[in-house]
């Protein structure tokens, strides 16, 4: 098995992962991840104990137990280019043997779950709602670094997306993966589901005009239109095509859940943001640990 060098696998004075610091006997095979430091703490202090707690730049992680389930929950901080680190890094420490630097024999899969906040694109999906993704559909360029594939339905889905839209001709070349299914399954009462649209930027990315105008002023209405069979686009935001793709390509199972704070299409944003996502927190807990 061919070793995997010291600059490209980098690990800190103790043996653990460079960027998250965490070491592989540090972490569980139920993965959270928050875009928010802050929001760490605000998931573990759901935990019956907290075993291990790190810290590196945004990278925060606390690992424990809760109903007898182990569990970490880890910041990624915001944007595609964030979860690259942190999904490789995930993965390296269950699947690379960091004394022999070699890759194992045998794939150990994570069970992540994204916790975050996202804007509707539908009107009938209001503030304070909660989305689980049926898809990531990336207009950031992140998995092109990657051999990527993508199965029959992806690619129909995002063929009818790139004729709908002709998106890939002011931005870059959409690709599209879907949610871990066996974990999917599980979000359906109080969720809606849907297409989940990453963006790599939350202003003109996702439409917002300050002082600068917009390349394509119709961009949000043409996500809000689009459908493919029983499927439409109904939020946006900056982590879960990423999450999705590389999850899919790594082997593990991925689900991102989406409290909705703004409408774009209702132009409104939620009176208690904070109080949304303390819910989506604890009903995510409650389905994974019961």
């Amino acid at each position: 098995m061919q070793r995997i060098p010291e600059s490209e696998l980098i690990l800190n004075s103790r043996g653990a992962v460079y960027h998250l610091d965490i070491h592989p006997d540090e972490l569980a095979t139920t993965v959270i991840t928050v875009g928010d430091p802050d929001r760490v703490a605000e998931v573990s202090k759901y935990f019956d104990q907290i075993d291990v707690k790190n810290q590196h730049r945004e990278f925060i992680s606390h690992t424990g137990t809760l109903n007898g389930k182990r569990l970490t929950v880890v910041s990624s901080g915001i944007g595609p280019d964030n979860i690259d680190i942190v999904l490789n890094e995930l993965d390296a420490l269950v699947n690379i043997d960091f004394k022999t630097r070699t890759i194992k024999p045998e794939l150990t899969s994570l069970q992540i779950l994204r916790i975050g906040t996202s804007g509707s694109l539908q009107a009938d999906i209001p503030v304070d709602h909660f989305v689980a993704s049926t898809h990531g559909l990336g207009i950031d360029n992140l998995l092109h670094f990657y051999r990527n594939t993508q199965n029959a339905e992806e690619m129909a889905l995002l063929e009818a997306f790139k004729t709908e839209t002709q998106i890939q001709h002011q931005f870059s070349e959409p690709y599209i993966h879907g949610a871990g299914a066996s974990l999917l399954k599980k979000f359906t009462d109080g969720y809606h589901q849907g297409i989940t649209v990453t963006c790599p930027g939350f202003y003109g990315p996702q439409g917002r005009v300050l002082r600068l105008g917009l390349a394509n002023p119709n961009f949000v209405d043409r996500l809000t239109n689009f459908s493919f069979g029983n499927y439409r686009i109904t939020n946006f935001e900056m982590e879960t095509s990423a999450i999705y793709g590389l999850g899919k390509l790594l082997g593990h199972q991925c689900l991102s859940l989406n409290a909705i704070i703004a409408n774009r299409v209702a132009k409104q944003y939620s009176a208690n943001a904070k109080d949304a996502v303390e819910k989506l927190i604890e009903k995510t807990l409650q389905i994974i640990t019961s």
